[in-house]
């Protein structure tokens, strides 16, 4: 296989993944084609990338059907799926100065923050699962008459996964880790913007010894490898992360096709409500955080702050403050806490938004524009007095813009903020335990977090209310949507 070298400020990343993984092999695609791997920093090109369509896509459910039915994986005990998970989860480990320049490289986030959360996050994600794998029981049921009744948690089967590019290997090892603890087999496609850490996973999961046609990797495009996936008549299940629109054509192709099993997990518009007796600066930061973590490329980043109109004056100008304060530049700097956009299309995006929101009145209270004369990055951006109605404060942008809303009233501000299709996180800020758990109840959103944001452990659930998902990712809920339930019922 080819290897790259990329020269970067302080850590040099060597690129030896490039092509497709199918039956634990690494291949061209069927129909020759290549695509290319960007730097957002400075819009190059990184190396190129076998491309797979919906020819792959038939090679490698065919691998992974073979390996559920009839190779060693079905008759690996569970608890040695456990002790693959776990070496597995050492060698990313040892790679991490590796990954996380991976991510810095073809991502663009920081490369500390990478090294400090992604990849320990998806390490734990992988351990966290390797120690479910020998504990996923059925249970015994008293049944009337004289029978012996029980359930069987089974494989779901082939399971299709779609990850997403804002993080590219922590959403590997939200789909990977429950899938392979519970024996399922997987096709997964990463996303097209970012393949190299998910193909660099892939050279770990050989060294770790999982059989051939478990883990089938196939960077490519959501139309066509993406589509023959969700459409799959030998897949039994597909999994997604990224925009409501997209998992909508998802879970449409899979009821079209063969009424395949589907977890979603989609956007957001998540409210941050901030009471008036807060302590203003810990506020100010943490929904700083909540906004503009990873570049404001979060599905659940609080980019609705509702603020009392008690301290609404001086939150909007300490947000201000703090955002113009926001380093933002070379991701392998060590200063650095906002890197570029993904790409140049999320990068047009999220300015098309930023000029909808001056238009319709928003006060633009700093940032708007674009940041250096290279690549895409995006000054860190503060609207106050902003709307409900504005396009800003209902659609999900997916990028460093924060919007600032004022309200009155606890009856009124759980009202607006349920005034929305999306449904994934919330956040609350007071010092009132009554006000705090008023609004948590009151809220439709799969997390809410009181006086904090963005603190996601693997041990929780996270997923979203209406169209901001079905089902679970993580802790023990993770596992249930990658198994079926068998009842049996024994005649004594």
């Amino acid at each position: 296989m080819a290897t790259a070298t990329m020269p970067t400020t302080q850590h040099p990343v060597t690129i030896s993944a490039t092509k497709l993984l199918i039956n634990n092999r690494w291949i061209p695609s069927v129909s020759g084609k290549e695509f290319s791997t960007v730097n957002p920093s400075t819009g190059e090109e990184i190396c190129r990338i076998a491309e797979a369509d919906a020819a792959d896509v038939n090679k490698a459910v065919a691998a992974a059907r073979a390996a559920f039915e009839r190779g060693p994986w079905k008759k690996i005990n569970a608890s040695e799926r456990g002790r693959l998970l776990n070496r597995l989860a050492d060698l990313i480990e040892k790679h991490t100065d590796e990954l996380a320049a991976l991510e810095a490289l073809d991502n663009g986030k920081p490369f500390t923050i990478a090294k400090a959360v992604d990849v320990p996050m998806a390490v734990a994600c992988y351990r966290y699962f390797a120690g479910w794998s020998d504990k996923v029981q059925g249970r015994t049921i008293p049944v009337d008459g004289d029978f012996f009744c029980y359930t069987r948690l089974e494989p779901v089967g082939v399971v299709g996964q779609i990850i997403p590019w804002n993080f590219p290997l922590l959403m590997q090892s939200w789909k990977l880790a429950p899938a392979l603890a519970t024996g399922n087999t997987v096709v997964m496609k990463p996303a097209e913007q970012t393949p190299l850490s998910a193909l660099r996973v892939g050279e770990l999961i050989m060294e770790a010894g999982f059989p051939d046609g478990v883990v089938n990797i196939l960077p490519g495009y959501g139309p066509t490898a993406g589509a023959a996936i969700a459409s799959h008549m030998d897949i039994d299940k597909v999994a997604f992360t990224g925009s409501t629109e997209v998992g909508q054509l998802v879970m449409e192709a899979a009821a079209r096709s063969n009424l395949k099993r589907v977890t979603l997990e989609l956007g957001g518009k998540s409210p941050n409500i901030i009471f008036a007796d807060v302590d203003l600066d810990e506020a100010v930061e943490g929904a700083h955080f909540g906004l503009f973590f990873n570049h404001g490329q979060c599905c659940c980043a609080g980019s609705r702050v509702f603020v009392e109109e008690k301290i609404y004056d001086k939150f909007v100008e300490k947000s201000g403050a703090r955002a113009k304060r926001r380093t933002v530049g070379d991701p392998f700097n060590p200063t650095t806490e906002q890197g570029p956009q993904v790409d140049d299309v999320q990068f047009d995006k999220v300015m098309g938004y930023i000029e909808s929101g001056k238009k319709e009145g928003a006060n633009l209270v700093c940032g708007g524009k674009r940041a250096g004369d290279r690549g895409y990055f995006i000054e860190p951006t503060v609207f106050a007095d902003v709307q409900d109605d504005m396009k800003i404060a209902k659609e999900e942008i997916f990028g460093p813009v924060m919007s600032i809303i004022p309200f009155k009233s606890m009856d009124e501000v759980i009202d607006r903020a349920n005034r929305t299709t999306y449904g994934l996180a919330a956040a609350v800020w007071t010092r009132d335990v009554q006000k705090a758990l008023a609004v948590s109840n009151s809220v439709r959103a799969g997390t809410v977090w009181v006086n904090c944001y963005n603190v996601i452990d693997t041990r929780a659930p996270f997923g979203g209310f209406k169209q901001s998902g079905i089902g679970r990712e993580m802790g023990e809920y993770g596992l249930q949507q990658y198994t079926e339930i068998k009842t049996v019922t024994v005649k004594l």
